[in-house]
């Protein structure tokens, strides 16, 4: 661990690889309905930041959700607005900007 490490946001490739091991684990993509199509990480589901409250349709309270974003930014915000909704299991996993893996338009 280096001296400036904890400038550094999450890394999302550690985030992908700990949501694909967790049983009925959620990957919440936050970003606009646009930024989404225009390519997202497989097997996530878009709940636009300004939309939390429709989260309930996308995760049960008790799952493991993993929140990501462009920059990883809006993640941390909705990481947070959900813990306040009663979320118990929620991790910002960082920004796509960032991310090396497949997507998917």
């Amino acid at each position: 661990m280096g001296l400036f490490d904890f400038l550094r946001g999450p890394d999302i490739h550690e985030g992908i690889k700990e949501y694909e091991k967790t049983a009925g684990a959620v990957l919440l993509d936050v970003r606009t309905p646009q930024e989404y199509r225009e390519g997202h990480i497989p097997g996530s589901k878009n709940v636009p930041l300004q939309s939390m409250e429709s989260v309930k349709q996308a995760a049960a309270k008790d799952a493991p959700v993993f929140v990501y974003c462009y920059s990883g930014s809006r993640s941390s915000q909705a990481a947070g607005i959900l813990k306040q909704m009663g979320y118990t299991n929620v991790k910002n996993i960082g920004g796509i900007a960032s991310y090396k893996g497949k997507v998917e338009n």
